[in-house]
């Protein structure tokens, strides 16, 4: 007779290989971990950053944009960066059109004069950002951040929450912003 240690290993096992496919991608959240989203390009690959930052000056990043590699379209409903370090206070998240930015600012001072004025340009974050299958986004994401003391790191990681047929994901992708307070 086998012992307890082994009929649970034996039951654990058993479940693995009966629970139904794509029920391992889902989050606790209810969200399924996505694909959808092209984890390469500009953003992904490098650190974007300063080394001439001060106390008190307030940036803006932007995130990866959203290409959609799938066969579906996608609706983009939030996006995010996930470890913030002690020294940087996110204030908050804009979704913009590039058409309204002359290009991508991967990484703006506020008030400088080659710097969009986010404050004054359509914001579309307070609706899902459709990109059709196969496509790049016209519209990025942006946070926007400002630097309470040296920071202790560099910002990481982005996350993306979307909807495809009827399902809620969240994806996260590889950026990084190192803000190095000057002398």
């Amino acid at each position: 007779m086998p012992s307890t240690r082994i009929r649970v290993l034996l039951l654990v096992l058993l479940l693995a290989v009966l629970m139904p496919a794509g029920s391992a991608a889902q989050r606790t959240d209810g969200r399924r971990w996505g694909t959808a989203l092209a984890a390469d390009g500009m953003q992904a690959s490098g650190t974007v950053g300063s080394e001439n930052a001060r106390v008190g000056q307030v940036w803006y990043f932007a995130l990866p944009v959203p290409g959609n590699i799938s066969d579906e379209p996608i609706g983009i409903t939030r996006a995010a960066v996930e470890h913030v370090p002690p020294g940087i206070e996110v204030l908050g998240y804009g979704a913009y059109d590039m058409s309204d930015t002359d290009g991508l600012p991967l990484l703006a001072t506020e008030g400088e004069p080659h710097t969009p004025d986010f404050a004054r340009l359509r914001n579309y974050a307070d609706r899902a950002v459709e990109v059709p299958a196969g496509e790049t986004s016209d519209i990025f994401y942006a946070v926007r951040l400002k630097i309470t003391s040296p920071p202790e790191g560099p910002v990481r990681r982005c996350r993306f929450e979307y909807t495809q047929d009827g399902r809620a994901y969240t994806q996260t992708m590889d950026c990084e912003l190192q803000l190095t307070v000057a002398g």
